[in-house]
């Protein structure tokens, strides 16, 4: 039979693309690329009605419930236990990775302490530089090789099933709707919680289309055949995003411009919605500690890194401490009133949720059922005419498109 739920999220057009489904169901489900530039789930076969409704439970195109209750749980932030600003104390992860390596830095921490035996992460394809594909670390030499940030689509979930069935514990890094999505899956599969001990997850602005990467390969004036390893950003604080070519020369593209100028025109529409683009469910998050200017907005002038690191739960906030003991890591606080600063986009766009939700619902959209995320109190700490401009302009688009 037919999978309602996908079908459900498809006509919506809320999937993340997190591979979630075709975990569940391995072989009635393939993650595909459209024409568009997006990760989506294809059905090749029947599913079961039990099937169908373990993806609805879990899929965050459909659902999303934010249950932590470890430390404060703030309005715009979500549930924090400490937050801090640090970097990798390896200069060379500091520069190499794209914040500061705070978030290389603590995996490594693990693969070396034996907590976890590999790193499940996004890593640029072997097949094509542009694209992504699902790595298994077992060194911190390998998560090294993998750092940076990555802003192309990516399905973490969908070969899970064959990790749960594999020997040895492992920690998962994924983009906030895929530990989402995890944690959900792990309230109905036992084995997550036991093979997976640590998930790390990242602010996340949103997730652009293949096609966006295309457009940035364009403005450099390179052809995507001659792209022997391409870099979004990294190598420097923000970094660059940078194409070499077979000879070894290479084209390069600020980050204001590449994600500024043409990526971020090219995410997807779930991402517009999103009221966790900050990784509430993961154990410890990390983001850029951007410095900001008069107004507000990041300056990202070339910089060492610096890294915003948050533990969300106790078992984070342990980790955290550890790795700043061995001395993986620096790190001294940063009070929560700070956050803002370093994060103006996150900011403005969890006040307005709300409004863009309540626009779907309007023209029965198909809006995901949101719990737990304080969207109300979050939506009043935005200004009237904020919230009007908001929900008018995914008014538009909804009946628009």
């Amino acid at each position: 039979m037919s999978c309602k739920s996908i079908d459900k999220v498809l006509k919506a057009d809320t999937c993340s693309g997190c591979g979630a489904c075709a975990s569940l169901a391995p072989t009635a489900i393939q993650m595909e690329l459209t024409d568009v530039g997006y990760l989506r789930p294809k059905q090749v076969s029947d599913v079961s009605v039990e099937t169908d409704n373990s993806i609805a439970a879990v899929c965050p195109g459909l659902v999303l419930d934010q249950t932590n209750t470890d430390g404060t749980d703030h309005v715009l932030w979500g549930p924090i236990v400490e937050s801090r600003v640090g970097f990798s104390t390896d200069k060379t992860l500091r520069h190499h990775a794209s914040s500061g390596g705070g978030l290389s830095a603590l995996l490594g921490h693990l693969l070396e302490t034996k907590q976890v035996d590999r790193v499940l992460h996004v890593h640029a394809s072997s097949k094509s530089p542009m694209d992504n594909e699902m790595r298994v670390s077992t060194t911190a030499a390998a998560v090294f090789d993998g750092a940076g940030s990555r802003y192309a689509p990516s399905a973490p979930l969908e070969h899970l099933w064959q990790h749960l069935e594999s020997p040895g514990k492992m920690a998962l890094v994924g983009k906030p709707c895929d530990i989402a999505a995890a944690r959900a899956m792990a309230r109905r599969d036992s084995r997550i919680d036991e093979k997976i001990p640590f998930m790390l997850s990242f602010f996340c602005a949103g997730i652009p289309s293949r096609t966006g990467a295309k457009q940035v390969l364009n403005k450099l004036g390179v052809s995507e055949e001659r792209v022997a390893s391409f870099r979004y950003r990294g190598d420097g604080w923000p970094g660059f995003a940078t194409a070499v070519a077979p000879d070894g020369t290479s084209k390069r593209m600020s980050y204001a411009d590449s994600w500024g100028n043409i990526l971020s025109k090219h995410v997807q529409f779930r991402c517009k919605i999103c009221p966790d683009g900050t990784g509430a469910h993961a154990d410890v998050v990390c983001a850029d500690a951007w410095e900001s200017d008069e107004k507000g907005y990041p300056k990202f002038a070339e910089l060492d890194g610096q890294s915003m690191i948050i533990s969300r739960t106790v078992k984070g906030e342990v980790l955290v401490r550890e790795a700043m003991q061995s001395h993986a890591i620096e790190a001294i606080a940063l009070p929560i009133a700070q956050i803002v600063k370093m994060q103006p986009g996150q900011f403005r766009r969890k006040r307005l949720v709300l409004s863009r939700i309540l626009a779907m619902h309007l023209v029965f959209a198909g809006a995901p059922s949101y719990n737990g995320f304080q969207l109300l109190k979050a939506a009043r700490i935005a200004s009237i005419p904020e919230n009007i401009k908001s929900f008018l302009g995914m008014l538009r688009r909804l009946i628009l498109n």
